[in-house]
């Protein structure tokens, strides 16, 4: 699976939580076997129970793309079963400002995730290791970030790295994943 122009964050909403609980993962094109189209994957809290989410799962404008990721991709972690939501999806890159974002328009809400501060572009070549897959990109990582929901902040913590050992927030010219 490939894809370019990827807004990636994953953060938690309070200190100590063992997994991220924020999780807004998408780019405006992937490649699949089944097809391309923008896809991504999303987990945002529920607001009384952070732990539930308000809305998770694989989202794409494409149900077959969508469909993709759990049982090819994402097997043997929390998201292999996760729902596929048909939404828009719309990334937005100021380079010159070093800014990237997505917005997400699924069910009832519109989720926007803004990575700030951008670094230079850089090549990323991480083994299979908390995911179980590798991941080869040219990324540069985001020293700031937020996210609103339905134009709400959504307060968060931007931990050092992310589940696959890279940036917590980084925007990724291109890249692949393969197990």
């Amino acid at each position: 699976m490939s894809w370019s122009d990827g807004v990636d964050l994953v953060a938690v909403t309070a200190p100590g939580l063992p997994m991220p609980n924020v999780i807004v993962h998408f780019a405006r094109m992937v490649h699949t076997p089944v097809g391309s189209a923008p896809a991504g994957m999303i987990f945002i809290p529920d607001a009384a129970n952070p732990a539930q989410p308000r809305v998770m799962g694989f989202v794409s404008t494409n149900a077959a793309v969508g469909a993709y990721f759990g049982p090819r991709i994402f097997a043997g972690t929390p998201f292999e079963n996760a729902p596929v939501l048909l939404g828009a999806i719309d990334i937005t890159l100021s380079l010159a400002q070093k800014k990237a974002t997505v917005r997400i328009s699924v069910a009832d809400l519109v989720i926007e995730s803004t990575l700030s501060n951008l670094g230079e572009l850089q090549l990323a070549d991480r083994p299979a290791g908390n995911l179980p897959f590798g991941e080869h990109a040219i990324e540069a990582r985001a020293t700031a970030a937020q996210v609103t929901v339905n134009g709400q902040p959504l307060a968060f913590i931007l931990p050092p790295t992310g589940m696959s050992g890279g940036p917590a927030a980084a925007y990724s010219a291109t890249g692949f994943y393969a197990r």
